[in-house]
């Protein structure tokens, strides 16, 4: 691997213009595809398989009316007002017939004319449209807006008079909605209302898909610059990595903008993919440039033997270190959820073309800059510090080395302790309440918790049909299921809210008196689900519930039963990847296990932070919040392979200098101190780009950059560079024990490049001796 790596790296010094031209027409092509073909991102999360989405899909097949997204917008009068007073009832009742009037929004009066056609097809309470599959047009029972005698259809004000709740239909999904849709909808509520100062709030589903980048990660970015031009000590040399990353993030993302048209491309999918991008993106740079430098200043080789050396060593590791992020990543098929699934596609190949370009654009690059990667000044410190031997990561490894037993219990322990919040760990999906305070979405929620209850912004959808497929429901049961349901502990209402043309499929609206992310709804989820065995047999009718709660608690049991096989999978590819890179039993288990303290101390950090509020001041949050269902798995598939990332850059550098002559816990020593530097800049880098997407304002994404940011420092800080040089040191040579059988059998990938020294040395000794006597001496010779 590291001679071929080599060969490539040497292709691309001696040859920049061909490898960036390469890069550069791709690129080309890629913002040509987007120019024909815009792509457009959803919000929608989809749940295949489970009996919350199996309900949406009925719907959309047996209730037609039902298939448009959902819509909500809140008026809210001035202070000491009402709504249903004449001149803002009359305000409101324009700014609804605006709406109306936006091209793809459902117009409830054409609806209704439709319904009433129908035999025994009862009119929606309050006029409103049919009920969409994820949160059913209600009725509050406050009462109607009336103007001139006449009900305004689809609004419902609060007994204060304070707040009126308009729910509308669209015609087709929201992300299937013609760009600018959305935002038109909202003008024309605006319009009227605010001319009458009455506020306007759009509901959680009508706000518009969250910026990707903002001012928090592009300062990550910044942070992550200046830690580059710390480490390698020059501007020209810390610009690198960054152009590295942004070339692969332009790449990958753009790759799957481009394909876009043919699956379903979610928001979460490119920020996820961009977080991983950008981070492995100037991490995998680092770890070569630095190789390169360093090569230059202490052993003396020319910038072009210097650079196609460092790509054959420093970048052999690159290779299998993005080859386990995307095992990881791809490992996240095996649960069988669609968006997890793009989101794992869209993010593993944004590693991978991360890792090509590092192998082949970086060279190039380097070929451009020839020896002015270092600079006379950088050449003068260099010199001036040859001597390693008081340098802070050897004494920190030192320390260790001679408290091993102590800082293992020490690591383990906080560890430990920081995953015990994990106990208590609720999963769930984020709802409005999410948000933080001064949003729109918070906003909203908020004038609808207080005017009519929680539960009102997340009622569950109950769909009942027959067990006779097509014979019609018996209505008088129906009304019996409906007043079964309305008297259960925990609901505020429940209320027919629309009918199937056959009669054979209704949709109740059963409002909680919990909000959409408490337990309570949780239990009163479960508890209507139990009783549909008993509905089945005594009335012949079948219930199903979906809407934000149910997917929520159908996600997170799909996850726990797939978790172990996703577990089983990742681990045992990993440690066959690292069993191949380190030859060794010991270094693979004890990467494992290091990273199981980790997760589960990411965990436990996670969940105190958003689910107990600790340290919520500090991130700027006011709210608690579930753990989001998708988060443990995604976290736990990206952090392994950034673990192992780690793993290999710091435990190669020992096994380099354990080959090259080092024993015991001196090769522990000498490797730490070759490779500790650049880890802990790696490691900083990639926690400032992560923690810049803590302020992201979509809580998912908050989420995500938490968990990863921390999970990273854990990771990095105590167990790669604390753990790791530890409980090495208690085996010494002993930690390279391999069975010779299997020594036989496992191919020697050659990840330090001793096989590829010896083959330069080889070379340069016979070109040595084909000179003829006299010949001059060459400037430099390769060095090991």
């Amino acid at each position: 691997m590291s001679t071929f790596l080599y060969r490539v790296g040497r292709a691309a010094y001696r040859h920049p213009l061909r490898a960036i031209g390469a890069w550069v027409l791709l690129l080309a092509l890629l913002i040509g595809a987007l120019v024909l073909n815009p792509p457009r991102l959803s919000t929608e999360f989809r749940i295949d398989g489970t009996p919350a989405q199996e309900v949406i899909d009925q719907l959309g097949r047996e209730l037609p009316e039902a298939a448009g997204g959902q819509g909500s917008i809140v008026f809210q009068a001035p202070e000491g007002e009402r709504l249903d007073s004449p001149g803002l009832a009359a305000a409101v009742a324009e700014s609804v017939a605006d709406v109306y009037a936006v091209e793809h929004v459902v117009d409830p009066a054409e609806l209704l004319a439709a319904q009433s056609e129908r035999d025994g097809a009862p009119a929606p309470p309050g006029g409103s449209p049919p009920g969409n599959p994820e949160q059913a047009p209600t009725a509050p029972p406050a009462g109607m807006l009336v103007v001139d005698g006449q009900p305004v259809l689809g609004v419902t004000v609060s007994p204060d008079g304070r707040v009126a709740l308009l729910q509308f239909q669209f015609t087709d999904q929201l992300f299937e909605l013609p760009a600018g849709t959305v935002g038109d909808t909202v003008a024309a509520a605006e319009g009227p209302a605010e001319a009458a100062d009455i506020a306007v709030l759009p509901g959680a589903t009508l706000q518009e898909i969250p910026e990707v980048i903002g001012i928090a990660e592009i300062v990550g970015v910044g942070v992550a610059a200046l830690v580059l031009l710390v480490t390698l000590g020059s501007v020209v040399a810390a610009g690198l990595p960054l152009a590295n990353a942004l070339v692969g993030v332009a790449t990958g993302i753009g790759g799957a903008f481009a394909l876009g048209h043919l699956f379903q491309l979610n928001s979460i999918s490119v920020v996820l993919a961009l977080m991983l991008g950008l981070a492995v993106g100037i991490d995998y740079a680092l770890f070569i440039v630095n190789r390169q430098r360093w090569l230059i200043l202490h052993k003396g080789l020319d910038a072009q033997e210097a650079t196609a050396r460092a790509v054959g060593t420093a970048g052999s590791a690159v290779f299998f270190a993005g080859t386990t992020v995307v095992i990881a990543l791809t490992a996240l098929l095996v649960v069988g959820i669609t968006l997890l699934s793009v989101m794992a596609l869209i993010a593993a190949a944004t590693v991978a073309v991360a890792v090509l370009v590092a192998l082949t654009f970086l060279p190039a690059l380097l070929g451009l800059l020839k020896e002015r990667i270092c600079s006379p000044a950088a050449r003068r410190r260099a010199a001036g510090h040859a001597d390693r031997s008081h340098s802070p990561s050897r004494r920190w490894s030192g320390f260790v080395v001679r408290h091993r037993l102590l800082v293992v219990l020490a690591v383990v322990a906080v560890t430990a302790l920081l995953a015990v919040p994990m106990t208590g760990m609720r999963l769930g999906m984020p709802s409005a309440e999410s948000y933080s305070s001064g949003t729109p979405q918070r906003e909203g929620y908020d004038a609808v918790a207080a005017s009519f209850g929680e539960g009102f912004n997340g009622p569950l959808v109950v769909v009942a049909s027959s067990t006779d497929p097509g014979a019609p429901l018996d209505q008088q049961v129906l009304q019996a299921v409906v007043g079964d349901l309305g008297a259960l502990d925990g609901v505020q209402s429940a209320i027919p809210a629309g009918l199937s043309q056959d009669g054979a499929t209704a949709v109740l609206s059963v409002i909680p008196a919990s909000g959409p992310t408490d337990e309570a709804t949780e239990e009163l989820v479960t508890e209507i689900r139990d009783r549909a065995d008993r509905y089945a047999g005594e009335f012949g009718i079948d219930l199903g519930v979906t809407g934000l709660t149910a997917i929520g608690i159908d996600m997170s049991e799909r996850l726990a039963e797939v978790l172990p096989l996703y577990l089983a999978v990742v681990l045992g590819l990993s440690l066959l990847v690292l069993l191949l890179v380190f030859r060794s039993v010991l270094v693979p288990i004890k990467a494992t296990a290091g990273f199981l303290l980790s997760i589960l101390a990411t965990f436990g950090a996670t969940t105190a932070v958003f689910q107990w509020g600790w340290l919520n001041e500090v991130f700027g949050f006011d709210t608690t919040t579930p753990v989001m269902s998708m988060l443990p798995i995604i976290v736990t598939g990206v952090l392994y392979g950034l673990a192992m990332d780690y793993q290999i850059f710091l435990v190669s550098s020992m096994r380099e200098s354990h080959v090259h002559g080092h024993h015991g816990t001196d090769s522990v020593v000498d490797g730490f101190t070759q490779a500790s530097r650049v880890v802990v800049a790696a490691a900083v880098i990639m926690i400032a780009v992560f923690s810049g997407f803590i302020f992201n304002a979509d809580p998912m994404v908050k989420q995500m950059g938490f968990a990863l940011a921390i999970g990273i420092t854990i990771d990095a800080f105590l167990i790669r560079l604390t753990l790791v040089p530890a409980v090495m040191s208690m085996f010494g040579d002993r930690a390279w024990w391999l069975p010779r059988w299997l020594d036989r059998i496992l191919p020697d990938l050659d990840v330090e490049g001793d096989k590829l020294l010896q083959q330069l040395d080889r070379q340069s000794q016979d070109a040595a001796a084909s000179e003829p006597q006299g010949a001059e001496e060459p400037v430099s010779t390769p060095s090991r």
